[in-house]
């Protein structure tokens, strides 16, 4: 079988259950060599066993593959760095860096408190910058050098950050927050050698099971039925984007099942120039003009 990812060393959070681990045992199945990163918290950010991580090496192990275990907190600036640098130092380089580490703690947004809002800011934007923030500097210096990178990185947005979720403000943020940051990195790093994506992931997983309870089954119950909601499903598209062949850099991609969609974001559309200062009076018409001309927004999740 060809493998894909042959010989390339790959840094995954988050990658102890769910998503995460699907993505770390299918970049070892396609060669690479793999930091299998996770906190091991609870589906809403509290306590850690990172014996998780340990667990998923021993499976990659088992698979023939190569994989260290690290227990950082992603969103700690130097434990991400020290990351980035274990792979550097136990592999010998660094070339695929998945973002996948998060939780949730779903509230309607006035009952939203200020802890809820900062933790799961904290894990899900800091905790993507941080790594990428290493990970970056430490390519462009070996670009500098001449050494130039095949790098890759793969985001972890949400279809909740593209159209918006009911009761997942903070969480809606954070991944809106992931999906502009895809952006702009793969912007500066390109010259670098690094593509930048992101993936909007639809899954059963812990942080699925108390907005959307209806996914957590598992199948049709039909023997042999393809389980559309398989974390697994996200993994082979994670697998190519991480790839010497992904020449496909700045985009998002929801996957849902056998479903590969790209995203197209927000994108300027209607607009009129009156070339001069609007009056208050004068903007109501023009606003409503515009918006039947403009395509219909996808509607938020849970309306």
């Amino acid at each position: 079988m060809t493998r894909i990812l042959e010989g390339r060393i790959a840094v995954v959070t988050g990658a102890g259950r769910g998503i995460g681990r699907a993505h770390a045992l299918e970049l070892a199945r396609q060669g690479a060599r793999v930091v299998v990163n996770d906190l091991g918290t609870s589906g809403s950010g509290e306590g850690s066993a990172s014996e998780v991580a340990h667990e998923v090496v021993s499976e990659i192990e088992a698979l023939g593959g190569e994989a260290v275990a690290n227990g950082a907190d992603v969103a700690d600036f130097e434990q991400a760095a020290a990351m980035v640098q274990q792979a550097i130092d136990v592999f010998g380089g660094l070339d695929i860096l998945v973002n996948n580490a998060g939780f949730v703690r779903d509230r309607m947004l006035v009952n939203t408190s200020e802890e809820e809002w900062d933790a799961v800011i904290r894990v899900h934007l800091k905790g993507h910058f941080a790594p990428l923030r290493h990970a970056g500097a430490w390519w462009r210096t070996e670009s500098k050098a001449g050494r130039q990178p095949v790098a890759r990185v793969i985001n972890t947005s949400s279809g909740a950050g593209m159209q918006g979720s009911i009761g997942q403000t903070t969480y809606s943020t954070a991944k809106a927050g992931i999906a502009g940051m895809t952006l702009v990195a793969a912007a500066e790093l390109g010259r670098y050698g690094v593509g930048v994506n992101a993936i909007a992931p639809v899954a059963r997983t812990r942080m699925t099971e108390g907005a959307f309870p209806e996914m957590m089954a598992p199948g049709d119950g039909t023997a042999g039925a393809f389980d559309a909601m398989d974390p697994a499903n996200n993994s082979p598209v994670v697998a190519w984007l991480a790839s010497a062949d992904c020449d496909v850099t700045g985009r998002v991609l929801e996957i849902e099942g056998g479903q590969i969609c790209v995203e197209e974001g927000w994108r300027h559309g209607p607009r009129k120039d009156l070339g001069r200062r609007w009056e208050a009076t004068e903007v109501g018409d023009a606003v409503r003009d515009l918006i039947g001309q403009a395509s219909t927004p996808d509607p938020v999740y849970g309306v």
